[in-house]
């Protein structure tokens, strides 16, 4: 597939089709992101294809404990494995279409793919990042038609494909006078020139058809001046208007438009941005895109975007295409932005990934992180089931600019690889929609502090997980990938636990004094759909079995009634019933395994519980 200009696309053709419908409801979906060229490139073995048969021939093998710290037993081997994981390892889109399989049975419904637009040539931009033709596909990812099939494969799996997308900067395609990266100062730099095929600045700054396909930007519409604002790299992230209209580092700047939110005058540039992810739309048959730094897009520019696409997908069938906006910054300040912008959902909430990881590890008292789901008059919302579908929530990502220097993911000290599932469940059972980070389930540990250790190639390769090369991680039987797959699976099969609203629920160890939990220890919470209570409880002490009484809605239970046990991670509970009795209002005695969960429902009473618009 060759297409220069934006112009160039045949829309009416590529219409003239039948497209798979979205989800009724985005809330009822379990995330995965994964980075394509870190997760995999198809040539493992031991593991199970997609059919759920068994891959025992040739390739890479499967990781075993004796093959942590392989890449690193010498001083030259450990700078080798370092300097591979700033570069390409070669997971391809042919890898991921592989792995369907194995993540539908871990419970995946939808799949957030990492940006895969062709990267500017000769930088290591194996993130995807770095766009240079933003209507190709890069062939380190493999081609256009191949996301095409892996998304038509993905969708006959039962998985929805959301694109990551970046509409604020290109890569480093031009180079300033002379070449380097300046700081913003507020005016634009003098430009030396378009980068050729080999990364110099020899072409000139304007049209270069010349320059087709490794020089310059496509599509060609991109190439005119004024397309870039040229004011040299962000320095101070949250001064205005600096993040607006400075260069992520080398990743330059695009001029997106003018004026206010609601009377925003799109610039050439975002016409054209907007039309080309348009055509990946319909090309390949795309459910949503996550779109990249949206702090730093003007409010009128994202809503420009927000509603063309809206509008692009519904005009194809497609009724709740899903837009996902990164928005770094507290709670308050990501979701005045979501409604100004008109996006569907919030991604990337410092505050809701912090919370849940300190929560999970029992370092913090837990109402701070169910607090982030209450007072939603707050953000102008008239309940907190708002939060439902607004917020994708996780702890573990490929950036943790949270984190500053100090990167690792959630299992890379002793107490957090001990309580990884407790972390996968309070994601998988609280509000919003929950996302897994690729690795998790097999607790990948990210060590070492910068970007590229938490973003290991889970197949192996070059750079494998915990330092190790040359084996694979895409173990089934692993505890943990077996564990989230049974929470999964009640979840699929629980629409309390998918649309219900949420209360952190005060704990007794004597039945008579009744408290909000503790940091450490018994944590419960309990999500109401219509007459349907599910209880939920995780132990945040991995060393010890914590028993409490746990209060439940005084209003669906009478005393005598029962709740079931729908999953624990002591198998044999499943099936106990635990009986509601007077104490608090009403209550249930829960003992829950260390760093374990379990899950309690109730029959369908038909005692209506008021609609409250606060926990």
């Amino acid at each position: 597939m060759e297409l220069r200009r934006v112009a160039d696309v045949d829309f009416a053709g590529l219409t003239r089709r039948a497209f798979h419908p979205s989800p009724a409801a985005w809330e009822d979906e379990v995330l995965y992101f994964l980075m394509v060229d870190r997760f995999s490139d198809g040539r493992e073995t031991g593991c199970r294809d997609n059919a759920g048969r068994l891959v025992d021939r040739g390739g890479t093998p499967l990781i075993s404990a004796g093959d942590h710290g392989n890449a690193v037993r010498t001083e030259e081997e450990a700078t080798l494995w370092r300097a591979a994981g700033a570069d390409w390892v070669g997971g391809n889109l042919a890898g991921l279409r592989s792995k369907l399989g194995y993540l539908r049975r871990l419970g995946i419904t939808a799949v957030w793919v990492s940006p895969v637009l062709k990267q500017v040539a000769g930088r290591p931009s194996y993130h995807g990042y770095g766009i240079q033709n933003f209507l190709a596909v890069d062939p380190h990812f493999g081609t256009a038609e191949e996301l095409r099939d892996l998304v038509a494969e993905a969708h006959a799996t039962g998985i929805r494909v959301v694109l990551d997308v970046v509409l604020n900067h290109a890569g480093d395609v031009f180079a300033y006078e002379p070449d380097r990266q300046p700081p913003w100062m507020g005016s634009a730099y003098d430009v030396r020139g378009f980068r050729d095929a080999h990364g110099q600045p020899t072409l000139q700054f304007g049209d270069v058809p010349e320059a087709w396909p490794d020089g310059a930007v496509w599509p060609a519409e991109l190439q005119r001046l004024g397309t870039f604002t040229g004011k040299g790299r962000i320095v101070h992230w949250d001064r205005y208007p600096e993040y607006l209209e400075g260069d992520f580092v080398g990743l330059k700047d695009i001029t997106l438009g003018s004026g206010p939110a609601d009377a925003y005058r799109p610039s050439p540039a975002l016409v054209a941005l907007t039309r080309a992810y348009q055509f990946w739309i319909a090309f390949a048959d795309l459910d949503g895109f996550r779109v990249d730094t949206v702090k730093h897009l003007d409010p009128g520019a994202a809503r420009y975007f927000a509603s063309a696409i809206h509008e692009f997908a519904q005009s194809i069938g497609k009724e709740r295409f899903y837009l996902i906006a990164e928005i770094t910054g507290d709670r308050a300040f990501a979701y005045r932005t979501l409604d100004e912008v008109g996006m569907d959902a919030a991604l990337g909430i410092a505050d809701v990934q912090d919370r849940l990881e300190s929560t999970a590890k029992g370092l913090r008292e837990p109402r701070e992180y169910f607090d982030l789901f209450r007072n939603s008059l707050q953000v102008g919302r008239e309940s907190h089931t708002w939060f439902r579908d607004k917020v994708v929530t996780g702890y573990d990502d490929h950036d943790q600019v949270r984190k500053g220097d100090n990167k690792a993911r959630f299992a890379a000290d002793e107490l957090g690889d001990r309580l990884t599932l407790v972390a996968l469940a309070l994601n998988a059972t609280t509000l919003g929609i929950p996302c897994v980070y690729y690795g998790g389930e097999q607790h990948f540990d990210g060590r070492g502090g910068d970007d590229r250790y938490i973003r290991e190639a889970m197949f192996g390769g070059r750079f494998g997980p915990f330092r190790s090369r040359g084996a694979h991680a895409f173990d089934e039987e692993h505890p943990t990938y077996r564990e989230l797959a049974r929470i999964l699976d009640v979840r699929r099969r629980t629409p309390a636990l998918r649309r219900g609203r949420q209360y952190l629920r005060p704990v007794s160890v004597d039945g008579v004094r009744f408290e909000l939990p503790t940091a450490r220890g018994l944590l419960p919470w309990s999500r109401i759909f219509a007459d349907h209570e599910v209880l939920v409880a995780v132990n945040t002490d991995p060393d010890r079995a914590h028993t409490a009484w746990v209060t439940v809605d005084d209003g669906l239970h009478a005393t005598g009634d029962e709740l079931t046990c729908v999953y624990s991670t002591e198998k044999d509970r499943e099936g106990t019933r635990v009986r509601v009795e007077r104490r608090n209002g009403k209550s249930v005695e829960l003992t829950v395994p260390p760093a374990g969960a379990v899950i309690y429902e109730s029959a369908f009473l038909g005692r209506m519980l008021p609609v409250r618009s606060e926990i």
